[in-house]
């Protein structure tokens, strides 16, 4: 499997498992496949709520055999309820209880936006609090931290645009070293793949299939959908593969991670095979002409009216 290199020489494998939306009695044996087939990178976040069950199905691996701790590299991420800086060691602990380990290789802010304490998910305006009133520069030492206590290898952040990497590079200690975001055909994001890979911080792709088993109330009418687009569809029976495949290789041959989620195991065993497909320099080129700029997550849960936080000043764009 290929790797992405950081810094103090760690590997993290380019493919990994992702488990959002992975509910409760599926994700332990979907995680469990997943090893058994090969996969070393799992994907987590307790905004996902099944950190714990996870953490089973690695504790029984681990004691039976499948796999060792350090074979694997494993990610979660700081909910945006949690950016006060003595919130940000308690989370982590409770994250490595639930996953029954004694630390993390990637830790990342999740979203570069902030509720108040407790706050699952905001029902109302008061529920949110403004990155003026507690910025990323406040929380990102808590992290550099954790990295200081042998807590967790690595720190970055997730759903961050270039303009928020900036600003967070002028006061960091510790640099991010991964910026976790959506990334397809549909949104390529050249300007963040050129601005990462000159500052050393790679990219993982989430959504890399469309994420069309996302909650209903994050899609709108109409909406394309990726893995039926035709001239996907036309590359992928070329090279005699799924269309879920090829959007796999193609974020591996632009040299981002990428953590397609599954839990069925005939899926699982596919995108995994997909780290296998060879992709011409024509293909990607056809594939570049993609681009319609289209988000799936848009972030307009956090756009209410009243809040501090719009789809401009989220994406920056």
């Amino acid at each position: 499997m290929k790797t992405l290199q950081f810094a103090n020489g760690d590997q993290m494998p380019i493919l990994g498992l992702g488990t959002w939306k992975s509910e409760p009695g599926d994700v332990y044996q979907a995680v469990k496949e997943a090893l058994r087939l090969g996969y070393r990178h799992i994907d987590c976040a307790p905004m996902y709520g099944n950190e714990a069950e996870i953490g089973q199905a690695l504790a029984e691996s681990f004691k039976d055999g499948l796999v060792s701790r350090d074979q694997l590299w494993i990610t979660s991420k700081l909910w945006n309820s949690f950016h006060a800086p003595e919130d940000v060691q308690p989370v982590l602990e409770k994250t490595l209880a639930d996953l029954q380990i004694d630390s993390l290789d990637l830790f990342l802010i999740h979203w570069p936006v902030v509720l108040k304490k407790g706050v699952l998910l905001p029902e109302s305006i008061n529920d949110f609090v403004a990155l003026d009133d507690l910025p990323i520069s406040e929380t990102w030492p808590a992290m550099e931290a954790l990295v200081d206590k042998g807590l967790c290898s690595h720190i970055g952040v997730s759903n961050f645009s270039v303009a928020k990497l900036r600003a967070l590079l002028k006061t960091a200690r510790l640099m991010p070293e991964m910026n976790q975001i959506e990334l397809h055909p549909y949104l390529q994001q050249p300007s963040m793949l050129e601005f990462c890979q000159s500052n050393n911080i790679h990219l993982t792709a989430f959504a890399p299939l469309g994420s069309g088993d996302r909650p209903a109330r994050l899609k709108v009418e109409n909406e394309p959908i990726l893995l039926e687009e035709p001239a996907i569809i036309k590359i992928a029976e070329r090279h005699n593969a799924t269309p879920a495949q090829l959007l796999i290789s193609w974020a591996i041959h632009r040299q981002t991670a990428v953590i397609p989620k599954s839990i069925n195991p005939e899926r699982i065993k596919q995108n995994f095979r997909a780290a296998e497909l060879s992709l011409s320099q024509e293909d990607m080129q056809e594939m570049a002409g993609f681009d319609r700029h289209r988000r799936y997550i848009s972030g307009t849960f956090w756009a209410q009216e009243g809040s501090p936080y719009t789809i401009a000043n989220l994406w920056d764009e």
